[in-house]
């Protein structure tokens, strides 16, 4: 079965004081965390890697969307992402179709899309009751976990 799924997000991933929180919802749903740490030692690994400043969170949200959704990725016909990052979402999309054409050639650039979420979604109320700690993550990222995708 096909799925059109939402992705939202709690906490960005540059506020490195707090764990972000990533989730998609659509008949199947998932929530993962990136821990604040997590966070911390992957902007240090990539401005060692020379990655300029103003890319370190673009790799880093797109390295969290892969992980959340790498287990669904054949399942999915496309992927709506709430707006996060204005302006910048052609480098996510890129970022992220790197890794999908290996996993789901079948999923165009144009399946993916950026769009404001909204509150009444599933996805926003995944994230953030995962952030509040009424729900329990699906998955905790580790460093190399993201660093595979950055």
């Amino acid at each position: 079965m096909q799925h059109h799924i939402a992705v939202d997000q709690s906490i960005k991933v540059e506020q490195t004081n707090q764990s972000t929180v990533l989730a998609f919802s659509d008949g199947i749903q998932k929530t993962i965390v990136i821990p604040a740490e997590v966070k911390r030692d992957c902007q240090r690994t990539l401005r060692a890697r020379g990655v300029k400043s103003r890319m370190i969170a673009l790799r880093i949200f797109a390295a969290g969307l892969l992980v959340l959704l790498e287990s669904q990725m054949r399942e999915l016909a496309s992927i709506t992402i709430d707006t996060e990052y204005e302006g910048r979402e052609g480098e996510i999309r890129s970022l992220v179709l790197r890794f999908v054409s290996r996993q789901a050639p079948n999923l165009s650039r144009r399946a993916i899309v950026f769009r404001q979420i909204g509150r009444q979604s599933a996805a926003h109320t995944l994230a953030w009751e995962t952030h509040r700690g009424k729900r329990n993550p699906d998955h905790v990222v580790t460093l190399k976990e993201l660093l595979r995708y950055c």
